[in-house]
């Protein structure tokens, strides 16, 4: 049984304030056109020979709609929409938010019009500021039992459906490894941030100049690596509510952090070894995803949501790459050089204002047909290519990325923590840490810079 580790939500004004993205891997930069009319697809056949789901036959003829916040899955959603149609007779309308947009500012506009969706797919943070005054009460819904770990609360109730798990940290090419090195590779030998230094120096010396791609997006630098010094503070979401509290309360010196100081760490090991060191906010993140797949680095610091930039550039889905933990000390019993980062990066908040009855329950029905349908478990993780965040689903996902963080979530090598932070952060901070990567500030600098953000904050 997974550690349950329950997101708390935080108080409603406050939850009014942080109208944020985790960013986790969803909407800034990442496959550059994952519905691309002209690429041929390659289709993951679906057994649905199989049916055991019980449907509601009053439901037939309703229609729901579904805001899709999550781009890359437009094309199988509408697919499993399709295929719920044809079980249910309800019909599914996915509504895709334009790229670029809040989701957010979406759905809140859509409220303002009186037309919201059905249902939305939503970031966590998003769901907590909405969820006490649109949303529909889930927490009796028979799905919640299977999501265990990977529920979120406010003020004790459930009003949202995590649809999927993704996770980050340092991912790696086997094979160039082993080409570089002459033997063979176990990422499970390397446990603290010596022991990646070591390797880096190791492939320095057989050839590879610079091992490590490292993305230049403030998206990357301000959420994805800067929030791991919330994050691992206790590793759970709590505890990075926790110490974000402290910061502004000025509880916390940041100066003498030791999570800051680890993390700044790692980080210039990062760019010591970068390989765009010479002009790193020149680096292309198309690019970096080639420069990995053709072995001209080794590393690249990214999440599950990357593979589709890596198979673009020729990597197949045989290649073995997985996730090193992001190393923050030389302590081979701290979490955090033992486990990658892994959270539900997306919930799906029903309409409970207004919806009609018939509405919800169709809606409802959708949700626990994905996660109790023979059909919808496969087109969860087969069509859609998600880590399904339900224990009772079978199906394990086909590309090593987000194979590795599914296996490593059931031997318990993550941990469950997204910070919740105002939606300027990664923006503002972003920048602060492209100033650092490439020198032009130094360490108390941007520690200044962090808790001047902090202290501006309501």
């Amino acid at each position: 049984m997974r550690k349950k580790l329950v997101t708390k939500a935080v108080p409603p004004v406050l939850a009014a304030v942080l109208l944020t993205t985790m960013l986790t891997g969803c909407r800034f930069g990442f496959a550059s056109d994952p519905d691309d009319p002209n690429e041929e697809e390659k289709e993951v056949p679906i057994d649905t020979s199989v049916d055991t789901f019980e449907y509601d036959s009053s439901l037939s003829g309703t229609n729901i709609t579904l805001l899709n916040s999550k781009a890359e899955i437009q094309v199988a959603l509408e697919k499993m929409g399709a295929e719920y149609e044809k079980k249910s007779g309800v019909h599914v309308e996915v509504m895709p938010v334009t790229d670029g947009d809040s989701p957010y500012t979406k759905v809140v506009s859509l409220y303002n019009s009186g037309t919201p969706p059905t249902a939305s797919i939503l970031d966590t943070t998003d769901v907590i500021a909405l969820a006490e005054e649109k949303a529909a009460d889930l927490t009796e819904e028979p799905w919640v039992e299977e999501a265990e770990g990977y529920i979120t609360e406010v003020n004790g109730k459930v009003y949202s459906f995590p649809l999927c798990i993704e996770g980050r940290g340092i991912i790696y090419n086997k094979a160039v490894i082993e080409e570089m090195l002459g033997e063979s590779f176990d990422a499970d030998s390397v446990t603290t941030q010596a022991d990646f230094l070591k390797l880096l120096d190791r492939l320095v010396d057989a050839g590879m100049e610079k091992p490590v791609s490292m993305a230049k997006e403030d998206w990357s630098l301000g959420a994805h690596q800067l929030q791991y010094i919330y994050e691992t503070y206790e590793g759970t979401s709590e505890g990075a509510q926790e110490v974000i509290e402290k910061i502004k309360a000025g509880k916390l010196d940041l100066a003498s952090y030791d999570r800051l100081s680890e993390f700044l760490d790692t980080f210039d090991i990062l760019k010591k070894y970068n390989v765009a060191k010479g002009d790193p906010l020149g680096a292309d993140y198309d690019e970096m995803a080639i420069d990995l797949a053709d072995g001209k680095t080794a590393f690249w610091f990214n999440g599950n949501w990357a593979w589709p930039n890596i198979s673009e550039a020729g990597a197949e889905e045989e290649d073995e790459y997985g996730f090193l933990p992001y190393f923050l000390n030389d302590d081979e019993d701290d979490f955090v050089n033992q486990q990658i980062q892994a959270s539900p990066s997306k919930q799906v908040m029903l309409d409970g204002q207004i919806a009609t009855e018939k509405e919800q329950k169709a809606a409802k029905e959708f949700l626990n047909w994905i996660v109790f349908s023979e059909i919808g478990q496969q087109m969860l993780v087969k069509t859609c290519n998600i880590i399904p965040p339900f224990q009772n689903n079978p199906y394990e996902p086909s590309d090593p990325l987000s194979a590795d963080i599914y296996q490593k979530v059931h031997e318990g090598k993550a941990f469950n923590a997204s910070a919740i932070v105002p939606n300027d952060h990664w923006a503002v901070l972003g920048a602060a840490m492209q100033k650092y990567l490439v020198d032009r500030s130094d360490r108390e600098e941007l520690t200044e810079s962090i808790q001047e953000y902090w202290d501006e904050q309501e």
